[in-house]
């Protein structure tokens, strides 16, 4: 079940576990009742359809967080290679009292940062390039701790996991027309089935979509709240957010484009354009709600 590691020194989030366990109950239960009715309009094709979907889930589970990670550009380094970037893993670790994870840079000027794995033992932190260039070393730690939280929780792996159900759903659409279904316009049967099919299946992705951003947002606020109070120092994690939130407005499109589909898994979310339409169903809070917490988490440590 999801939760906090006995020993992590994170403060737990009861209101995230119990989203957590709500979340992946309605994904599973929206998964199984997509599958029963590809079965119930593919009665013919039902092996196919167990297999396909069996194998995809099993992947999804083990394989998924490595897809996120390779897809955006993770190369994981020692700590020859990046020696400051592990020495502020290595202290936030120490904060935490948990195991380091892998760590790894993704080339890209866009300012971010992103934690994926199943669990603590598999789990990897990566920051971009942009990142490193322009956060101090307080900044930075603030970030990662924000990070790690995410794998204390576990809550990076339940959205690793939930996020891919849309994957899913339209692989099997695909597998289920190019099967050769509708083909026959004589068929009425077949016309409407073929109809059906992509009709249930973009209703199951919309479905896991808002799921997953309800979860995503509360889980940044808990993950923002998490690390100011395991640093001892809010103001670092705040201006750490309002820099990278400022530096957006400068990279190039073209980047923030490529940066946009991961927007789930990224420390601050990337918008091509003001009008994008993530901006609407963002994973993440606004920047205002954020350093508003934060400063009420400041006033109550007594910290300026």
């Amino acid at each position: 079940m999801p939760g906090t590691r006995s020993h992590s020194r994170y403060v737990p989030d009861k209101g995230l576990t119990t989203r957590m366990v709500m979340t992946m109950f309605l994904i599973g239960l929206l998964y199984v009742v997509f599958v029963g009715v590809l079965l119930a309009l593919l009665r013919g094709s039902w092996p196919l359809i167990l297999v396909v979907a069996g194998g995809l889930f099993i992947a999804q589970f083990w394989f998924s967080d490595r897809i996120a990670a390779f897809s955006m550009g993770a190369r994981e380094v020692t700590p020859e290679q990046a020696p400051e970037l592990h020495g502020a893993v290595d202290r936030v670790c120490a904060l935490a009292d948990m195991p380091k994870p892998r760590v790894a840079i993704a080339d890209s000027d866009v300012p971010n940062a992103f934690a994926t794995g199943r669990g603590e033992r598999t789990a990897l932190v990566c920051v971009t390039t942009g990142l490193l260039r322009r956060l101090e070393p307080e900044e930075l730690e603030g970030v990662l701790a924000h990070e790690l939280s995410h794998v204390a929780h576990r809550d990076v792996a339940v959205m690793t996991i939930a996020s891919f159900l849309g994957v899913l759903s339209g692989v099997m659409t695909r597998i289920a027309l190019y099967s050769g279904l509708g083909r026959d316009s004589r068929d009425s049967n077949a016309v409407v089935v073929a109809l059906l099919i992509p009709l249930v299946s973009a209703v199951v992705y919309v479905i896991s979509f808002l799921l997953t951003r309800l979860l995503s947002r509360y889980r940044e606020l808990s993950a923002d709240r998490a690390a100011a109070l395991l640093t001892g120092r809010p103001s670092a994690l705040a201006s750490a957010l309002t820099k990278v939130t400022g530096e957006m407005a400068r990279i190039p499109s073209r980047d923030l484009r490529k940066a946009e589909p991961f927007n789930a898994f990224w420390f601050a979310p990337a918008f091509s354009s003001k009008e994008s339409l993530g901006r609407l169903l963002s994973s993440h809070p606004t920047l205002e709600e954020r350093l508003n917490r934060l400063g009420k988490i400041s006033a109550q440590l007594g910290r300026p």
